[in-house]
């Protein structure tokens, strides 16, 4: 069962890093497309502006769950590099618990702040007045999303034998510790 939600969850998480990614090509294309007609054409730009920080926004929320799969944010590890690996395990525990209560509670405050955005018929003020509660989505699913990463984080750190084996469709983490603790000395690389 375990196996299977982490699978699951780290699929989903793939899959919305994809869509991140994707959504920051919409910003980037369009972002060239507004400079066009702007300085090429001289015609001004309406939509451009909201549509490219929008999808921009929605590329961070969205992508975080990848983000936190990969392992890839910055983090300061001054003090994960003191312990020894049994209390290292705990204090990533810890984070990840922490992590899953901040994400929890932003979901709610998403969650709310979106349906206040639909009943109120709440808009951008700009001439195109988007609807709020479209931007503001992606926030909410960001977090609900980043949820699920914790809850798989937490069970691989829980029990490290439910951890699907690595496969080319699921590749192993970069084992970055062993690196990390134990540098290789420039001379005695062969």
């Amino acid at each position: 069962m375990s196996r299977r939600l982490i699978l699951a969850v780290e699929t989903l998480s793939r899959a919305c890093g994809a869509i991140s990614a994707l959504l920051l090509i919409v910003a980037m294309v369009i972002m060239c497309q507004m400079i066009l007609m702007r300085y090429l054409f001289k015609s001004p730009t309406i939509w451009q502006t909201e549509v490219v920080v929008f999808s921009a926004t929605a590329a961070i929320f969205i992508g975080a769950p990848y983000v936190l799969m990969k392992k890839g944010h910055v983090g300061v590890d001054v003090v994960e590099l003191l312990l020894s690996s049994g209390k290292r395990r705990w204090l990533r525990l810890l984070s990840s618990l922490l992590g899953l209560l901040f994400c929890a509670l932003m979901s709610i405050a998403s969650a709310i702040y979106v349906f206040e955005a639909w009943e109120g018929g709440w808009t951008t003020p700009t001439i195109t007045a988007i609807p709020l509660w479209i931007p503001a989505t992606p926030m909410l699913v960001g977090f609900a999303l980043l949820c699920l990463q914790y809850v798989v984080e937490i069970i691989k750190l829980w029990h490290p034998e439910e951890e699907p084996a690595p496969t080319l469709e699921h590749p192993a983490p970069a084992q970055r510790d062993d690196a990390v603790l134990h540098p290789q000395p420039l001379g005695d690389v062969k």
